[in-house]
């Protein structure tokens, strides 16, 4: 059930044979499989007949940034073309449990210790399967506006989502972001796309983070995302505040760093997401 291409290149890599496949389910985007070999290793498959351009190099080069952190379980990376993406396999564990929230919360503040010298990143990558823009700015108002807010509303004009009282108020807040966010805070390696689907529990018990879309940013955009589809366990935020306290202000703040994800929900599955992003526009207004 895996491409040909795929299977050949695993045994090639591995230097053995595949023993079995067993599908993963879970994502919307790409097929998976949980791949054991017959040297009894198992990895961790992801592919799609006809990808956007870059995705999974732009995954795995994320991987390994988050990795280079050294602060929470990533799968490591074997290999990787422009149709599949073949990694460790972490297995599963559960995730109901205070102290892996509180490991969690803890180590995502670890993460975001380890800064870069500008905003963005040195290359584009893929916030689900739509391009994110990266780059790089000695602002973080600057990038914000023109990286994340602008380039969802020049997609949103260009899907027709973007009627004139919304494109008005989306150009007048990208105009007085300054109001809003600070220019020059530490430019934190982010996940950048961190909803409850993209962190699990390993079979040996450890929080880990999957499916990024990295860059380097105000860390407030990485917890405010946390918080809009559920949230997170209450133990998570309790650590991470511990561990690194946040700024005053960021209740005020998180609403606007969503937006961009909104935005970017508004240009994958249209209309429906309308209101909300009005809702934040009238906020800021």
């Amino acid at each position: 059930m895996i491409p040909t291409e795929l299977r050949t290149d695993i045994t090639a890599y591995f230097r053995t044979d595949i023993r079995e496949i067993t599908p993963v389910y879970g994502g919307d985007i790409n097929r998976a499989a949980q791949i054991s070999l017959a040297d009894g290793q198992t990895v961790f498959a992801k592919w799609h007949t006809s990808p956007p351009v870059g995705m999974f190099p732009a995954e795995a080069h994320g991987l390994k940034l988050l990795a280079q952190a050294n602060a929470l379980r990533i799968p490591a990376v074997f290999f990787f073309s422009e149709k599949y993406l073949v990694m460790e396999w972490l297995g599963y564990g559960s995730n109901h449990n205070t102290d892996i929230a509180r490991r969690l919360g803890e180590g995502l503040a670890q993460q975001h210790r380890f800064v870069g010298e500008t905003y963005g990143l040195d290359t584009d990558n893929y916030c689900g399967l739509t391009p994110q823009r990266n780059t790089p700015a000695g602002n973080w108002v600057t990038f914000f506006g023109e990286n994340r807010l602008g380039t969802q509303m020049a997609l949103a004009a260009r899907n027709g989502l973007l009627p004139s009282p919304r494109a008005r108020r989306l150009e007048k807040l990208i105009a007085r972001l300054g109001d809003f966010l600070p220019a020059h805070p530490p430019a934190s390696l982010l996940h950048g796309d961190l909803w409850g689907g993209n962190w699990l529990v390993t079979a040996s018990g450890d929080p880990a983070l999957i499916d990024p879309a990295v860059y380097f940013g105000h860390r407030e955009a990485d917890l405010a995302f946390t918080e809009l589809f559920g949230g997170f366990p209450s133990a998570f935020y309790k650590a991470y505040r511990a561990s690194w306290a946040l700024d005053a202000g960021y209740n005020e703040r998180k609403d606007l760093y969503n937006l961009y994800h909104l935005l970017n929900h508004l240009n994958l599955f249209g209309e429906s997401y309308g209101s909300r992003v009005d809702a934040v526009l009238q906020k800021y207004s």
